[in-house]
């Protein structure tokens, strides 16, 4: 019915290129939900006629899409009954040189990201790289970098390591009718992986040597924090340095503000009222003495007595997610206080001195920020968890016959796919039910465990994928790609591979999983081959993110506590990409070689 055509593509085909490059528009350059982002381009293609009804909501009911989401509670099995904390206990070791600790931490971050979320391994890890960094006597961000590397690279090993393979081999199967196995990507993934551990340990000197944000909260003169006087305090009446709090151990006075909020030259002579507000430069633990000897309180509002302090509080660091909601905004111009029941204390950025109130900071991605909160805040079910990253207090499960239990169920769930008893989604199926049958997890928490949002995005990946496909275009492209690589299999696997690589960079790699899928095998079809070595390569390709830091979840977790630039990423991460792709395409063409389809 179409009779529209403009450079080959029709109607249908330019509103899938138009929705698709403005939903990834929209996710680099705005902070709208992902999801609510992926739900608007799916509801264009309905609306507009591109996709049925069956057809646009078709990735809800994928069989990938809902092994993810059984994942979650496998994983959360495996978390909550400590298996992670044995791992580090008891396999890390303590390395002596740069080159150890590199391959120490890669290896087992690798190996657990096959099976497990790799936000949750990297979360757990970021604590032992800056103990072994003090231990090293060097800076984190020489470690951190490698292990979100680490965690990526692992991840391709198993096709439940990372979604981009569940994706790619689920519309594999309801293409083909044929299952890939678990493991398929295991051999390929390890080779890549010893690939980019040695390329770590050869180019440490790309990595930068950054002053971790950290430091400033133990360093005197690298942070600022804002106190108040509250109207009972009995130094009401003397001057600062009568009180004591004009030279302090460890820090130094710099700002003082009046009732009418107008900065007061700095004097000892000057006397001390109800309200006053303190910001002091120094290193936290001093402050904090004083703070509590002098009974002063934090500057979020006016205190009249000192009973009216809720003492259950501790400190906890934080560090703003890119995309955060509070990146260009204040905390004293906002209610994020009120709201979320905290209080800023201090305010650090990559370790260099503020000289301005912390809650007139203008906040920027990957500020380290020092919080008073409640003893028994959960941050996994507030609103702060989308827009900082905590790392400190850890809740720390006990480590028991729950930690051997949960292990064998998962190596249970691996060995039954691996081996083809029965397929993923059924044994997934079964080792979530053993986790709450066995009380490994409870079903709040496994409940808690999934992420709706990745889901979400994880099938309106795919419903993207089958609009690429159905418009056209992957056929398309697949023609322009043979046009300029010619009919080399190897020249068009590399050329896709190459872009599949980049473009992950910017945007989801479950989206460019699926939206590369019908590209390829397209490709590799018109060229007379089975696509699966072409599938295996993209998967490789695909999560091969490392030059930027938006290119991966996990090295947004790392980027606040390295210190890290923008450009710090690009210096390794560039050469990192051409390295893997060539290890990627040549272990995959060993493994796997190219098979001319049947009667050709």
């Amino acid at each position: 019915m179409e009779t529209f055509e403009f450079l080959g593509f029709g109607i249908d085909a330019w509103i899938t290129i138009i929705t698709v490059l403005g939903m990834f528009s929209v996710l680099l350059f705005t902070k709208l939900r992902s999801d609510v982002v992926f739900l608007g381009a799916i509801g264009i293609l309905y609306v507009t006629g591109v996709l049925d009804a069956k057809e646009a909501f078709s990735g809800f009911s994928g069989t990938s899409v809902i092994t993810v989401g059984v994942l979650f509670v496998v994983v959360a099995g495996l978390t909550y009954t400590g298996v992670l904390q044995w791992i580090v206990k008891n396999l890390l070791g303590q390395p002596n040189t740069y080159s150890k600790a590199v391959t120490r931490l890669m290896l087992p971050v690798a190996v657990l990201s096959s099976f497990l979320s790799n936000t949750t391994v990297v979360a757990l890890f970021v604590n032992i790289v800056k103990m072994w960094s003090k231990k090293l006597g060097i800076s984190p961000s020489k470690l951190l970098i490698p292990l979100s590397y680490a965690s990526g690279m692992g991840g391709v090993c198993t096709l439940i390591g990372t979604p981009p393979n569940l994706i790619i081999s689920g519309i594999y199967e309801e293409k083909t009718g044929e299952a890939m196995n678990i493991l398929t990507t295991t051999i390929p993934g390890l080779f890549c992986l010893a690939v980019g551990i040695l390329s770590v340990i050869a180019m440490r000197k790309l990595l930068p040597d950054r002053k971790v944000p950290e430091s400033a909260f133990e360093s005197t003169g690298e942070y600022t924090v804002e106190v108040l006087v509250p109207s009972d305090n009995p130094y009401i009446g003397k001057t600062l340095g009568e009180a004591g709090l004009f030279h302090i151990k460890g820090g130094s006075l710099i700002e003082m503000y009046h009732f009418d909020n107008m900065p007061t030259p700095i004097s000892e002579d000057e006397p001390i009222m109800g309200g006053d507000h303190l910001v002091y430069a120094g290193q936290i633990n001093e402050l904090i003495e004083v703070v509590e000897s002098h009974q002063l309180v934090a500057a979020d509002h006016h205190i009249f007595k000192m009973s009216e302090i809720d003492m259950n509080r501790q400190l906890r660091t934080a560090y703003v997610n890119f995309g955060s909601s509070l990146i260009g905004t204040t905390i004293g111009g906002s209610t994020f206080e009120k709201d979320n029941n905290v209080v800023l204390a201090a305010v650090a950025r990559r370790g260099e001195r503020i000289n301005k109130a912390p809650r007139q900071v203008v906040l920027q991605a990957g500020d380290t920020l020092l919080l008073i909160c409640p003893k028994n805040i959960n941050i996994d079910t507030s609103s702060l968890k989308n827009d900082l990253q905590f790392f400190d207090s850890e809740e720390i499960p006990n480590i028991g016959m729950g930690t051997l239990v949960s292990t064998a169920i998962m190596i249970a769930m691996v060995a039954l796919s691996a081996l083809g008893i029965m397929p993923l989604l059924q044994s997934a199926f079964l080792a979530a039910a053993a986790m709450l049958i066995f009380r490994c997890c409870s079903v709040e928490q496994g409940m808690r465990a999934i992420n709706w949002e990745i889901l979400m995005v994880f099938a309106g990946s795919a419903v993207l994928g089958l609009a690429i496909q159905k418009t056209g275009i992957a056929e398309r492209m697949a023609t322009g790609i043979l046009d300029v690589c010619g009919t080399n299999p190897l020249v068009v696997m590399t050329a896709v591979c190459f872009v599949g690589t980049f473009i992950t960079e910017f945007i989801s790699n479950t989206a460019a999983g699926a939206m590369f899928f019908p590209i390829m095998y397209e490709a590799a079809e018109k060229l007379g081959y089975d696509p699966f070595p072409f599938l295996v390569a993209l998967m490789v390709s695909v999560s091969s993110s490392f030059a930027t830091p938006i290119g991966s979840p996990t090295h947004m977790l790392v980027y606040g506590p390295g210190g890290y630039r923008f450009s710090d990423f690009m210096r390794i991460g560039l050469l990192m990409n051409i390295i893997i792709l060539a290890a990627n395409i040549f272990i995959v063409n060993i493994v796997y070689p190219l098979t001319p389809l049947s009667g050709n």
